[in-house]
């Protein structure tokens, strides 16, 4: 099936798209390494390479603004730019990330790019910025030329330096009283080929001779340079010489090109190591060979959407396996002593076996690294820092932990919150932290760990920590509480005080916080990614924000029960224990069931108290069954009238109009075709946060 042109540009672009996502994220990075290093050549080269392609890629896709910008930033993307300028280059950098962001974020959306005159304007400030007298000095005493080679000269010199040759820039002015002119530019021709080999000639032929003053030569040779130096002084030839070694090529061909010959050096090498002398050729093509299969083989970008495709289809199959297991339940009772059910059991036990790696297969294709979310912070800790004038460093760990890619995404943004709240409130400014007896630079730590089913993400800060009377103040103030609500809070409970929608502590809004809008965020995405966030915090020593989310919201494992007639599903991570109970047991306290267990008291939930779950099953039992449910430091009982047993479900995602209540998180079909309504936990813990009865938030 052959594509139209309009279908090759739009796939096109949304390759392009997926690409300079990576790009400007690697463009970030190379700018934070060029404010402690401006004139690291290696990064200069890593920024030249990014812009490179940007910008090829841009004018493929047919966008000529940010073609244009990028080629003109690219001018400026040398070694002597960044020792010059210093933190300058390493600001340029940053703008020019910002730059493109914007205007690729425009693209995507169809509309308008913004303009670049700002990043236009700095380039021609840096352009035209006076040289260090240094620099001046240096210029007159080594060459009067630049040695401008083409492309193609270029390309060669980056070979032969590649190939372990030392490559002479030589530059020779011819005395202008000379009586030989017209044969002085073939005796110069003449010596040059006699001390190597002549990759590169201006002028390139005789037709100027007459006139020629100066003749420049790339010039590869086995001799040093002093050598060089006295062969071409020419008595009554040539009135000065200027021999240089010449600089490998800085252009992005150039340098992929030099990458790509040490890749194979380095194939090659270990190649030839392996096999006996006799096989030196075919080894050396064969290693070639293979280097550039593996590089073009070892990678595979694949639509999201596909591999959704076929998680969805795993799931129905999960649902058919559980169809055959409960066929195969009955079959068992009917024909006990039929030799074909042992057959169908084996068949059906391989089935589940060959199910459950596919599975995990699909699942570990949707896993990916937390580092692909820490990568983005750096930046985003170096610019609030900077504008609220803060010495801050960045630490993280943890950051090979595997997650859904789609859960990762969508901590992005809350994540965001988390670090630029941990900024701007968290950790102090240099002096008042001197004045605590800590160091001058607050830190900010990044963790990721896995812990059973799930997944934990830490953010913490070594700053000051939270005022728990101020936000107990601020939230009387803002009607949240009452004041002999407040005072009966833990501080647990207070601390997520700072999630409800609107709330801040912050005394005067600025660019960065203070609208009471980040938290609630926080808070808001993970309750639909089903997780939990937890805040520890220690007066003068700092905060700790956890976040607990599931490995994937595919799949998961779950404990089945019914109440009110009614069957319900609660992930299997979030149950600690199950006890069993007589109604005499359970006590109301502040208008609430609670249920001592041991030593500790836990509060009652009956689902069919709530506003939108409705029970169609009035009977009530002398005994029942309690599921005590736990996230983060937090624990409830369930109280339930039956429980069913354990299965893995394949969530469904349901319709706002459909669910009638946010205690629901979405539902599953067994094998059976029942539908299960999968609880939601930390809906259920918002309510019990609340300082006022369950029945009455119905």
């Amino acid at each position: 099936m052959s594509l139209t042109p309009e279908d090759r540009g739009s796939e096109l672009r949304a390759l392009f798209f997926e690409s300079a996502n990576e790009l400007l994220q690697s463009l970030n990075e190379a700018g934070l390494e060029l404010e402690a290093r401006p004139s690291d050549a290696e990064v200069i080269r890593s920024v030249r390479r990014v812009v490179h392609t940007l910008k090829g890629d841009s004018a493929a896709c047919g966008f000529s603004k940010l073609s244009e910008i990028a080629h003109e930033l690219e001018d400026v993307l040398t070694a002597e730019m960044g020792e010059k300028h210093g933190p300058k280059f390493a600001e340029l950098v940053l703008i020019a990330a910002d730059t493109f962001e914007a205007m690729l974020s425009a693209h995507q959306r169809g509309v308008e790019p913004p303009g670049v005159d700002p990043l236009r304007v700095f380039i021609r400030q840096l352009q035209n910025a006076p040289a260090s007298s240094a620099a001046i000095t240096g210029s007159v005493t080594t060459s009067p030329t630049a040695f401008q080679w083409s492309e193609y000269e270029q390309l060669m010199i980056s070979e032969a330096i590649h190939r372990g040759e030392t490559v002479f820039n030589v530059a020779l002015t011819v005395d202008q009283t000379s009586g030989m002119r017209a044969a002085a530019f073939q005796l110069i021709r003449n010596v040059l080929h006699g001390c190597g080999t002549v990759i590169a000639l201006r002028p390139e032929d005789n037709a100027a001779a007459a006139n020629v003053e100066l003749v420049e030569a790339a010039l590869a040779t086995k001799y040093p340079q002093s050598h060089i130096e006295q062969r071409c002084q020419i008595p009554s030839i040539v009135a000065q010489v200027w021999v240089e070694l010449a600089a490998q090529a800085s252009s992005a061909e150039h340098e992929l090109l030099g990458d790509l010959l040490d890749a194979q050096a380095a194939q090659v090498s270990a190649t030839i190591s392996d096999h006996s002398e006799s096989n030196n050729a075919a080894s050396k093509s064969a290693a070639l060979g293979s280097a550039v299969a593996a590089v073009a083989e070892s990678t595979l970008r694949v639509d999201a959407a596909r591999i959704d495709s076929v998680m969805n289809l795993v799931g129905e199959l999960i649902i058919g396996k559980s169809m055959l297991n409960r066929a195969l339940t009955e079959f068992d009772q009917k024909h006990s002593r039929d030799p074909i059910r042992a057959k169908l059991a084996d068949a059906v036990s391989f089935q589940a076996r060959v199910l459950d790696e596919l599975h995990k297969s699909v699942l570990k294709i949707r896993m990916v690294p937390v580092e692909q979310l820490f990568r983005r912070f750096p930046r985003v800790v170096r610019d609030v820092a900077k504008h609220c004038g803060k010495d801050v460093a960045l630490e993280f760990s943890g950051e090979h932990t595997d997650l859904d890619k789609g859960i990762l995404d969508a901590l992005a943004e809350p994540m965001t919150h988390l670090v630029r709240n941990a900024v701007d409130h968290g950790i102090e400014s240099s002096e008042a932290r001197i004045a605590a007896s800590k160091g001058a630079r607050g830190t900010i730590f990044l963790n990721a760990y896995h812990q059973g089913t799930q997944v934990v993400i830490e953010v913490r800060d070594d700053g000051s920590g939270l005022d728990l009377d101020g936000i107990r103040a601020k939230a009387i103030k803002n009607g949240l509480i009452k004041a002999h609500e407040a005072a009966r809070l833990l501080d647990s409970e207070v601390t997520n005080l700072i999630f409800e929608p609107g709330f801040s502590t912050a005394a005067e809004v600025t660019e960065v916080s203070g609208r009471g809008v980040g938290m609630d965020v926080v808070r808001t995405v993970l309750d639909r990614l089903k997780g939990t966030v937890q805040v520890l915090t220690n007066k003068g020593k700092g905060t700790t924000i956890q976040l607990r989310v599931p490995l994937t919201l595919a799949s998961m494992q779950t404990l089945l029960f019914r109440t009110g007639g009614r069957l319900f599903a609660v992930p299997i991570s979030s149950v600690i224990e199950i006890t069993r109970i007589n109604n005499e047991e359970i006590h109301r306290v502040d208008k609430r069931e609670v249920l001592r267990l041991r030593d500790q008291v836990l509060t009652l939930v009956r689902l069919n108290a709530f506003k939108g779950i409705h029970a169609v099953d009035s009977k009530k039992s002398k005994k029942n069954f309690v599921i005590v449910i736990g996230a983060a430091d937090r624990r409830f009982g369930l109280v339930v009238d039956q429980l069913v047993g354990e299965e893995e479900l394949v969530i469904k995602a349901l319709p706002a109009d459909i669910v009638a209540s946010d205690l629901v998180s979405g539902a599953s079909i067994l094998g059976d075709g029942t539908v299960v309504l999968i609880l939601n936990v930390p809906a259920v813990l918002q309510r019990l946060s609340r300082a006022i009865p369950l029945e009455a938030t119905a």
